[in-house]
C-alpha cells in the first residue's frame, strides 16, 4: 500500500492483507467498515478498488475524531505533532495522557493550555500517545480514561508527514462516522460489501477485547452474528474476521469459514506473543 495506517492498533490487519485480499469480492461499489480501528483494510480497498461510496465508522470517538481531522485539517494537525515530537519526554507523556478532550472549545493555535482540548489538539494527543505508549496499545479503563504507560522507545516516530498528507487526500470523499455497527442497517443495499473486524472472541484470559470503556463479550458476538444474518438476507456481501475459537466457528457454521495464521503482537508477556489462528468468515 502506498498510503499506510497512521497508528498502531491491537488486531490491526496490515500483516494479513495478503490473506484477506483473496477473500474480497471481485468488485466493490459501496463499502462499509463499522469497526474501523487502524484502517488497514479500508486503505487497501480505497487504493485498489476505488469504490464509488464508502462509509466507515467506530464507537471510539477519539479515533473517529482523529480520522476526520486528518481528512479536513491535516496541515494544522502536523503543526501540533511537530511540537509534541520536540517536547517528547516521560514528563510530557504523562502530562498529555492526563488531559481530557472536549469539542466545546474553539480551535486555538496553542498547545496544552488546559484540559479542554480542541478537536485538533485531541487528535494530536491521540496520535502522540499511540506512537509513544507501551506497545502502541489503545486501552481505556471503566471511566474511559486512557491508562497505558509510556513505552520504552529511544526515538519514536510520532508521525510521517508524507503519509499523513497522502492519507488526507485518500479520505476526502468518504464518510467517517462515530456510531455503532447497527446504525448501518438503514444505509446498506443489496450487493454492498461490509467488512467486520470486531473485538475478537477471547482465546484466554490474556485476550484483548477492550478498545473503549465497554467490553465486547460473547452476547455481543451473538448480537453481531444476528446482524450478519440480516445483511445476508438483504443480499449484501459480508466478510468478518475473528478468533478461531469453537464458539465463533459454531456461531457461523452456516457460512464459509477459512482459518488463517496470524501473529499476536500485543501482550504484556513477550513469551505469549506469536502465531495464532484466526478465521475469515464470508457469505459469498
Amino acid at each position: 500500500m502506498k498510503v499506510k495506517p497512521f497508528i498502531k492498533w491491537a488486531g490491526g490487519k496490515t500483516q494479513l492483507i495478503n490473506k484477506i485480499e483473496p477473500e474480497l469480492p471481485i468488485k466493490i461499489n459501496r463499502y462499509f467498515e463499522p469497526f474501523l480501528g487502524g484502517g488497514s483494510v479500508l486503505l487497501f480497498i480505497l487504493q485498489k478498488y476505488n469504490p464509488k461510496e464508502v462509509i466507515v465508522s467506530d464507537v471510539n470517538y477519539e479515533l473517529i475524531n482523529t480520522y476526520n481531522i486528518i481528512k479536513n485539517n491535516v496541515e494544522e494537525l502536523i503543526n501540533y505533532l511537530e511540537i509534541y515530537k520536540n517536547k517528547h519526554s516521560e514528563k510530557f507523556y504523562y502530562t498529555i495522557r492526563g488531559l481530557e478532550s472536549t469539542t466545546t472549545k474553539k480551535l486555538k493555535i496553542k498547545v496544552l493550555s488546559d484540559s479542554n482540548l480542541s478537536e485538533i489538539e485531541s487528535a494530536a494527543k491521540f496520535i502522540y500517545l499511540n506512537k509513544t505508549c507501551f506497545n502502541g496499545l489503545y486501552r481505556v479503563n471503566k471511566e474511559n480514561k486512557f491508562n497505558v504507560p509510556l513505552g520504552k522507545y529511544k526515538n519514536p516516530e510520532i508521525y510521517n508527514k508524507e503519509n499523513l498528507l497522502k492519507l488526507s487526500k485518500l479520505l476526502k470523499n468518504i464518510e467517517i462516522k462515530c456510531f455503532s455497527y447497527e446504525k448501518i442497517k438503514d444505509l446498506v443495499k443489496k450487493d454492498d460489501f461490509i467488512y467486520f473486524d470486531p473485538p475478537y472472541d477471547q482465546i484466554n484470559n490474556n485476550s484483548f477485547t477492550t478498545y473503549t470503556e465497554f467490553d465486547f463479550i460473547r452476547k455481543d458476538q451473538e448480537k453481531l452474528k444476528d446482524f450478519f444474518d440480516f445483511l445476508n438476507k438483504k443480499g449484501c456481501k459480508v466478510l468478518l474476521s475473528n478468533s478461531s475459537t469453537d464458539f465463533i466457528k459454531s456461531l457461523y457454521k452456516n457460512y464459509t469459514i477459512k482459518e488463517i495464521d496470524a501473529r499476536r503482537m500485543i501482550n504484556s508477556d513477550s513469551s505469549k506473543r506469536g502465531n495464532i489462528k484466526e478465521v475469515l468468515i464470508k457469505n459469498y
